[in-house]
C-alpha cells in the first residue's frame, strides 16, 4: 500500500493599503473636518456604512465611513471608526478610535501622515500598524 502525499496551499496576504490608527476624543464628522483642513482632502460620510465581513462571508459588524479619491496622486483615503455597537473593526487594537486607509498609495509616506496628524487639536495621537502583523485585517476590503 502506498503512502498518499498532501499538498498544502498556502499564501501570504498582500496588502495595497497603509494603516493609521488615530485616537481622537471627537466624533467621526469633526476628525474627517480636521483632516481635510489639514491635508486639503476632501473626506465626506458615505452613505452606506464600512461592513466587515469574515472570510466565510459572514456579516461582523458595520462601522462609520468617510472617503476621498485623490484623482491626481491616485490615493484613495478612507478613514473608518473603529469601535460601534460595542463590536470593533480590528478588534486587537480596541484603544484606537479611528482607522486612516490609504488605499494604492504609492506617494506619501505614512511616518510624515502621523507627524501631521498630531498638529490637528482633534487628534490625540496617530500610529502606523503593519496590516500583516493583524490578524483582522484580512476582513478589509477595498475597491
Amino acid at each position: 500500500m502506498s503512502k498518499i502525499k498532501k499538498h498544502i496551499l498556502a499564501f501570504e496576504q498582500e496588502y495595497d493599503f497603509d494603516m493609521i490608527g488615530i485616537c481622537s476624543h471627537h466624533n467621526d464628522y469633526r476628525l474627517a473636518w480636521g483632516l481635510n483642513e489639514k491635508f486639503e482632502i476632501q473626506l465626506s460620510k458615505c452613505e452606506e456604512d464600512y461592513i466587515a465581513v469574515s472570510k466565510k462571508g459572514l456579516k461582523l459588524s458595520n462601522h462609520s465611513l468617510y472617503a476621498y479619491k485623490d484623482g491626481e496622486n491616485l490615493i484613495e483615503y478612507y478613514l473608518i471608526k473603529n469601535k460601534h455597537l460595542g463590536k470593533y473593526l480590528i478588534p486587537e487594537k480596541p484603544a484606537i478610535d479611528f482607522f486612516l486607509f490609504l488605499y494604492e498609495n504609492h506617494f506619501l509616506k505614512p511616518a510624515e501622515i502621523v507627524e501631521q496628524l498630531r498638529e490637528i487639536p482633534s487628534v490625540l495621537g496617530g500610529y502606523i500598524f503593519n496590516p500583516e502583523e493583524i490578524d483582522s485585517t484580512q476582513n478589509i476590503v477595498f475597491g
